[in-house]
């Protein structure tokens, strides 16, 4: 108490800086309306995450379907072309662009709703009370004042390659692999399984070395996204939405 606080929200963390003393009387406790009003909002930002959270599972869905069909498509018989499962790859990064966009609006929503919880709920649970003076509300004022997305459009891809994107991308490289490695007959040579990868005038090496190349990028996205998202939160006690 006794404490103004500078909120600078930025996309990737927020800040809550103390730099100026003022008067006790500066803040006051929450009256019975305003408590019941943070109810409300708390109430409004879950309804808004999980319907976001929701459309997130419809994207995730429609890449699981497509690389079932993919699969049922190549492996419907020996003579079915593996072409189905190197196309499904693009689509399944189309998908996950999609879900990143979508996810950076579902983190805006989720973050307020957790930052209630954390900074007004828990300490009224705890019997401290849920008076202001700690900088939070500052920061949750200043995100519905100035709201902007919390992580970056690369952090977004990174999250949710890491939660759900790089199993598909693991599974849709393993079927190829498999396709090629037993239709029409078993392989029984690396020089066959090269052979067997070429598509169209393409040859088996460039469509490999294209595949490789494919998955560790995203690998390395993953990793890099994962180092930024540690930066971005760091080991210390945060005062950051997102």
């Amino acid at each position: 108490m006794g404490s103004s606080y500078h909120t600078d929200i930025k996309p990737g963390i927020t800040n809550v800086e103390k730099h100026e003393s003022l008067p006790d009387d500066s803040l006051h406790e929450f009256t019975a309306a305003e408590i019941g009003a943070l109810a409300h909002l708390y109430r409004g930002e879950v309804y808004r995450s999980t319907t976001w959270r929701t459309r997130l599972d419809n994207t995730t869905n429609w890449a699981v379907a497509a690389l079932g069909l993919a699969m049922s498509a190549s492996f419907s018989h020996a003579e079915a072309s593996p072409l189905p499962l190197l196309l499904i790859g693009i689509l399944i990064v189309v998908f996950m662009t999609f879900e990143a966009r979508r996810y950076r609006y579902f983190n805006v929503w989720r973050a307020r709703a957790r930052w209630l919880e954390t900074n007004f709920y828990a300490p009224m649970l705890q019997g401290q009370g849920c008076n202001p003076g700690r900088g939070w509300e500052q920061v949750l004022a200043k995100d519905y004042m100035e709201p902007r997305h919390h992580i970056s459009m690369a952090r977004a891809i990174g999250r949710r390659l890491r939660r759900t994107y790089f199993w598909l991308l693991t599974i849709q490289a393993l079927a190829y692999l498999g396709k090629i490695a037993i239709h029409p007959t078993p392989v029984t040579s690396v020089a066959e399984f090269v052979q067997r990868a070429s598509v169209g005038p393409i040859p088996g090496e460039v469509v490999l070395l294209s595949g490789v190349i494919f998955n560790g990028a995203w690998l390395a996205f993953a990793l890099v996204t994962f180092h930024l998202d540690r930066v971005a939160h760091g080991k210390s006690k945060r005062a950051s939405m997102g």
